[in-house]
Parts: C-alpha cells; structure tokens; sequence
C-alpha cells in the first residue's frame, strides 16, 4: 500500500515537473515580445494622464505612438522638451520651435460693469448655470464666474483675482486646454505665452446692444486698426480681434480703446511687483 502511494506521488510529482516545463517553453515561445519603446515614451510624458491627447493617459498614448503611429505632437502639458524627446525615441524629426500656447478669458465683465438678468443660486457650477438662459448675464458670451475652469485645472492655475473676475497664470498654465473645452461660453482661449495684450470681450452683438449690457464691451470701433495698423488688430463680427503672429505695437490701440477692453497682460509675479509700488 505505501509502496503503491510513494509511486502515485512520485508520477503526479513528474507529470507536475514535465507540465510545468512545457509551460515555461511554450511562454517562451508564444510571448509577445514588448517594445521598450513604450515604456521610454511614456518616461518621456508628464504623468499626468488628463487626457488632452485624446488618449485615456499617458500610458494609452505612449502606446498609440508606438504601435498606431499616432502623432508625436498631441501633448501640450510636456511641450517642446517631451516632444523632442519622444521624436528622438521613435526615430523622427519635428518642429520644437512653435510657441507654446496658454489659457485665458477674454471676459473683464462683473457686477459692477455687466448687467445681469437674474439671480442665480443653484450649483456652483457654469454649465449648470449655462443651462438656464445660457447664463445670468444678459450677455452670452462672458464669463459666467462660477469656477468650472478652475475644477478642473490639474495645476491650479486659474484663480480669482482681487476683483472677483476669472484669471489664468500662464506661468502654471501648461496648455492641456481642459478650461477650453469645459467652458460653456466659449470665453476661454488659448494664446501664445508671450502675447503681450488680448481683447478682453468675445462679445459679437452689435455696438448698439453690447453698450447697453457692458461698459467694457468691444463695441467693434475699429479705432484699435487705425491706432496700431502694425499691431494685428482686425474687426470681424463686431468684435476686435488680434493675430499674434504681427509683432508691431499694441499699447497705442490699448490706450485709445473706447471700452478698455483692450488689456495688457501681465505676469503674476510682476503684476505683484507694480501693485506693490503703486
């Protein structure tokens, strides 16, 4: 009887080690062969997966470069540097040289210079309150300054200024353009880092109208073209627009615009500085 057991372990014992062998020669053969190329793509992203590739994060994209040949330039957040790097991993040559791009809400409208048409006291959220009459403001194209920009900024880069209007450091912006696509008035935009001025208005009613519901409205003159013709301003739309790609001056339009809605833009930290001093 125990000579009939030690056998049957003795067989399970081998029939266990031949199995166990066979599995670990045929995973050889059968693996699939990782490309390392993934897992340094992704090294070369920012981590921080918020999807403004298109992707569901950086592993995901990492992975679409790799194998779906998808493009290298997609991720705003790592920028120039990640770019290069990433061009340099999957053999390829790319323009490092475009400026970067950042956030910022071209709305200076408030309760001291915008009407209202109601009183809203519901979710403290714009699209919530979007969906009441696009808004309470009797405008519908401003910023509607309930903070749904700011939710979901993976930076922390949106805040509220010392007049309780929407402002964006460009500085902390790492132009991921998640405030763009949740802004339900379209006020949020993207601009190059170093632009100097914006219109700050996205405003297309007619002169007439804006004047009676804003104060700092663009009311589309066109005093902004006469003032700076080097400066890239053009009206389309009742609405003072620059193309940043011109490089003449823009202080002159600023100072001459009849809503000062024409603003510079200055650095936080500078921005500090001249209060400081004033």
């Amino acid at each position: 009887m125990g000579t009939t057991v030690l056998y049957a372990f003795i067989s399970v014992a081998a029939l266990g080690g031949v199995l166990g062998l066979g599995l670990a020669i045929a995973s050889r053969i059968l693996a699939v062969k990782k490309d390392e190329r993934v897992a340094e793509v992704e090294e070369a992203l920012p981590g921080l997966n918020c999807g403004a590739c298109g992707y569901a994060g950086c592993a995901s994209y990492a992975e679409a470069i790799v194998k779906e040949d998808a493009p290298l330039d997609l991720c705003g957040p790592g920028g120039a540097d990640a770019l290069k790097t990433i061009a340099d991993i999957m053999g390829k040559t790319v323009d490092t040289t475009s400026e970067k791009m950042v956030a910022q809400v071209h709305c200076r409208g408030n309760a001291a210079t915008s009407a209202y048409a109601f009183d809203y006291e519901g979710i403290e959220d714009c699209n919530a309150l979007h969906i009441f009459y696009e808004g309470n403001k009797v405008c519908k194209f401003g910023c509607l300054g309930l903070g749904s920009c700011m939710k979901v900024c993976p930076t922390d880069a949106i805040y509220y200024d010392d007049e309780g209007l929407v402002t964006v450091d460009r500085d902390l912006c790492i132009s991921c353009r998640k405030c763009v696509d949740i802004c339900p008035t379209g006020v949020m935009k993207m601009i190059p880092y170093s632009a100097d001025y914006i219109v700050a208005c996205n405003s297309t009613d007619k002169a007439a109208v804006t004047r009676k519901y804003c104060k700092v409205g663009c009311i589309g003159c066109k005093i902004c073209e006469k003032k700076s013709p080097e400066g890239g301003f053009t009206v389309e739309n009742n609405l003072a627009r620059i193309d940043f790609s011109k490089t003449g001056s823009r202080k002159e339009a600023a100072e001459a615009c009849p809503a000062k809605c024409i603003i510079p833009l200055v650095p936080v930290e500078e921005k500090a500085v001249v209060e400081a001093k004033s």
